[in-house]
């Protein structure tokens, strides 16, 4: 596993003071933790920062962190899912040992409770349709209204939820609810449901049940059986804490965890919503949900993310109590100082074009040597075949170049990386479009390696493959997704409507160093002046490999959008 940064000598965040504050007291022997992730969809970078926090703090404590997945909505969620998720946390770098627990394994119990609130006079089954219990609810300003079943008898109750359970009632007609208060403030408050009927198959369970706890009731005492200590979300969370206490409290559950709500992580020019991001994939806006231009940690790690950079990012951005936005450079600039480090250079060459070295021999291959990194001499050397023939970056050639313009051109003489000296000659273009087709240089023999024993010195220097020798490779220059910095704020337009159009080009007949067709899929390179990128692992085959861009060099984006 590769090294993740370190967090213990960082100061603590107002989360960690709390849990240093109950160990301190005695008030726990240790923390426990837990991710509980609904599977319905895939993770993206927003649960990373949950992921790193929860299981952060167990790392730190020698404490558990519990994986648990809240699976009590059968109808949309997916065993593939599931396993999505577990990929993705152990991905990251995290492991819940033998913690992996599911909501469903709590069934039976949470149904106990369920009766025992009903018992006590603190639940009821209410046969208002939804729209009616949304109507009976208020507002912020009015009181909700008493459901016309509330005052049932507790024997009238255990009978209907008896009979919810035992199926004898359709979808939506009967669901059981909490009797607490109508009027109070807070409308997570006025009887909120508790259960409700599902006739629908359960991914672990099959048809043993048709009736579902909801999350609020599921989540706090799940919390409970587990013997969580500190039940930690986010901020969207914190007028379900006193829902959340009142079950624990009414209950006299022998574990009560305490909710601490903190910051979700709001990235400019993405969207977080799973059912946005679900939008994108069912409408074929993306490739999947591991499309290398979606935030899901599968589409990053596709793009070439790695463990560290997500884990030093969510360390960098840290957890606050303020709801705040996080430039999208912010991440983008912690895959870059990984990369700067990690990633070997190589050379790649875009937009070919052919260079011929008119003096140089038809018949001669040289080899030259490379620095596999220029500032770690530990990552070694490699040798780069060099010919007669060689590409270049289109771009890196201009008939009528600008005085500051320092790379070949007429009269112009450049640098080839780690090869020779060489000067423009002449160029064939196509006679009908205008088209450059090829350049004709000449080199100077006594310049290898890059510098000429005359002691004269070039300012351009270019990077080249060998043309008889080049790999020939599909490249994929993947940007942000979307063109504006909050796609959900536009209230006359859909999210969808603000979608980059440039997110994806595709380069088909790019010239590659001959060694990268042996890289192993997900390996990360720089091509050097160019950015860094990755082996596609969907896309790949054994010696075609399509490479991904993970990042440009610096950040470009500020400037391409003024």
């Amino acid at each position: 596993m590769e090294n993740l940064p370190a967090t213990k000598d960082k100061p603590l965040d107002f989360i960690r003071q709390i849990i240093a504050d109950d160990l301190k007291t005695g008030k726990h022997a240790h923390p426990v933790t837990r991710f509980p992730p609904e599977p319905n969809g895939y993770l993206h970078i927003g649960h990373a920062k949950s992921i790193c926090l929860n299981f952060g703090i167990g790392e730190e404590n020698n404490s558990p962190c519990h994986l648990r997945f809240d699976d009590t909505n059968p109808t949309k969620e997916e065993d593939v899912y599931v396993n999505s998720i577990k990929e993705d946390v152990a991905w990251l770098g995290f492991d819940w040992q033998e913690n992996l627990f599911y909501a469903s394994d709590y069934f039976d119990q949470l149904h106990d409770y369920a009766v025992e609130l009903i018992k006590m006079g603190k639940a009821y089954v209410c046969d208002l349709s939804g729209e009616q219990i949304r109507e009976y609810r208020g507002t912020l300003t009015e009181p909700g209204r008493e459901s016309p079943c509330r005052n049932r008898s507790v024997e009238e109750n255990l009978d209907l939820f008896a009979r919810m359970r035992n199926g004898e009632f359709d979808n939506g007609t009967h669901v059981l609810r909490a009797k607490i208060d109508m009027s109070s403030p807070n409308i997570k408050m006025r009887d909120p449901v508790l259960y409700r009927i599902m006739k629908h198959p359960h991914h672990r369970t099959g048809d043993t049940w048709c009736i579902y706890p909801m999350y609020d009731f599921t989540h706090c005492l799940s919390d409970a059986i587990e013997e969580i200590t500190h039940s930690l979300c986010t901020l969207e969370f914190e007028d379900h804490r006193p829902l959340y206490d009142w079950v624990l409290e009414t209950l006299q559950t022998p574990c009560h965890p305490r909710q601490i709500e903190f910051a979700r992580l709001n990235l400019t020019y993405t969207v977080m919503s799973k059912r946005k991001l679900l939008k994108l994939v069912e409408g074929n806006h993306v490739e999947g949900w591991d499309d290398p231009r979606m935030l899901t940690i599968s589409g990053l790690r596709r793009r070439g993310y790695t463990p560290a950079s997500i884990r030093q990012f969510c360390d960098t951005i840290g957890i606050g109590k303020r709801e705040s936005w996080i430039d999208m450079g912010v991440l983008e600039n912690a895959i870059r100082e990984d990369l700067n480090d990690k990633a070997p250079r190589t050379m790649a060459i875009l937009d070919p074009l052919k260079v011929i070295i008119d003096n140089y021999p038809d018949d001669l291959v040289e080899e030259v040597e490379a620095k596999n990194h220029p500032q770690n001499p530990d990552m070694g050397t490699r040798t780069l075949p060099f010919s007669r023939e060689i590409y270049i970056e289109r771009s890196d050639f201009m008939e009528d170049p600008p005085r500051k313009f320092f790379r070949l051109g007429p009269g112009r003489e450049v640098r080839l990386r780690y090869g020779y000296y060489i000067t423009f000659a002449s160029m064939v273009k196509d006679e009908r479009t205008g088209e450059i087709l090829e350049l004709h240089c000449t080199y100077d023999p006594e310049s290898k390696g890059g510098s000429s024993p005359d002691g004269r010195k070039v300012k351009g220097t270019i990077h080249w493959v060998s043309a008889k020798h080049a790999l020939t490779c599909q490249v994929r220059l993947y940007d942000r997704l979307f063109l504006v910095e909050n796609p959900e704020s536009d209230k006359e337009k859909e999210f969808l409507e603000h979608i980059n159009p440039e997110s994806i080009i595709t380069l088909e007949n790019c010239k590659a160093e001959p060694a990268l067709a042996n890289l192993a899929l997900g390996s990360c390179v720089q091509f050097e002046r160019q950015g860094y990128f990755c082996v596609d692992t969907k896309d790949s085959q054994p010696g075609q490999p399509v490479f991904n861009r993970t990042v440009t060099l610096r950040n470009s984006w500020s400037k391409m959008q003024m």
